[in-house]
């Protein structure tokens, strides 16, 4: 199988999927559990947060936008009311 990726590199991908994993849960846990945040620091929190996923997974815009945005929209409106 040509250019099948190493076992490095799979490592690699993984950290990267973990870490993404792992700051996508505390920025959900934060706004979540942050009963006196501003709707507009939270916005800020959850772009700040698609800016890392991107820099981590350039050209993945599609992929952050079917798996975490959706998370993100639930929340505000659970917590703010805000469509």
């Amino acid at each position: 199988m040509p250019n099948s990726p190493t076992q490095a590199e799979i490592d690699a991908e993984r950290k990267k999927v973990r870490r993404l994993q792992f700051m996508m849960s505390m920025v959900l846990n934060v706004i979540g559990q942050q009963d006196s945040m501003p709707v507009e620091e939270a916005s800020e929190l959850i772009a700040s947060a698609r800016k890392a996923a991107l820099t981590l997974f350039p050209g993945k815009e599609l992929a952050y936008d079917l798996l975490y945005r959706p998370r993100f929209q639930r929340l505000i409106h659970e917590k703010y009311g805000l469509q």
